[in-house]
């Protein structure tokens, strides 16, 4: 993580998402503006609640780890979006694993100016109470989707998700390779069955397996299987 101490690019982001009056102005100069890598974990499941996060560029994907160690994908989200509105709301620890799919930018706020200046602004409060509620919604679907899509649908949507198309790693012309152990565990399906969806994919040309993970090869193709993406 690397925070940005330029208010004019802060600035810029406010108002591409029309922010301003969400936060209001006592809240404004206590905002900063954070970077994250690609892969580079933004906030950890369990760990302690500091920073309200809005996601003002990029894609993260977020994901629940049960007592046993198992991972299961829970969304992918772009801007905007929030990440910490419940652990903020209800003053818990973190929920849930998030990480950072591409190049992704936060505007942070921590929670000591919240709690000072935000539990009367209501204009930000509204907005949390939409987001919260949008996010509950797509939370319960995603978990439903888990167990009524086959593996394929899973699959075909979790590789369109995680090669997310961000100009800077293109200019680099590096190539996304994913773990197929760590994928059967976020979507919920055993590494043998993921294998033989893995096979039927490599032989349709939509992906290759290299380097003891997956590249995507065929973006339409897995967009028609897919049919529509249901982490998204």
């Amino acid at each position: 993580m690397q925070e940005i101490k330029d208010r004019e690019q802060l600035h810029h982001f406010l108002q591409a998402h029309q922010l301003e009056a969400t936060f209001g102005e006592q809240l404004l100069p206590h905002l900063s503006l954070f970077c994250f890598d690609h892969e580079e974990l933004i906030c950890s499941q369990g760990q302690s609640s500091k920073y309200l996060y809005f996601l003002v560029q990029g894609k993260i994907k977020i994901y629940t780890t049960s007592k046993d160690g198992k991972t299961l994908i829970l969304t992918f989200k772009t801007s905007l979006d929030v990440v910490g509105d419940i652990e903020y709301v209800q003053d818990i620890d973190i929920i849930n694993t998030v990480e950072a799919v591409s190049t992704v930018y936060m505007i942070g706020i921590h929670h000591q100016w919240l709690n000072k200046y935000g539990k009367d602004h209501s204009p930000l409060l509204q907005f949390l109470l939409k987001i919260i509620a949008r996010k509950f919604l797509k939370n319960s679907n995603a978990l439903s989707f888990n167990i009524l899509h086959p593996v394929e649908v899973r699959l075909a949507s979790y590789l369109l998700s995680v090669s997310y198309d961000d100009s800077e790693y293109l200019m680099k012309g590096q190539r996304k390779t994913i773990s197929l152990k760590d994928t059967a565990n976020l979507i919920g399906t055993s590494y043998r069955h993921l294998n033989r969806v893995v096979q039927q994919f490599c032989a349709k040309g939509l992906i290759e397996r290299k380097n003891g993970g997956i590249l995507v090869k065929n973006k339409d193709g897995l967009r028609a299987l897919a049919s529509q993406n249901i982490y998204e």
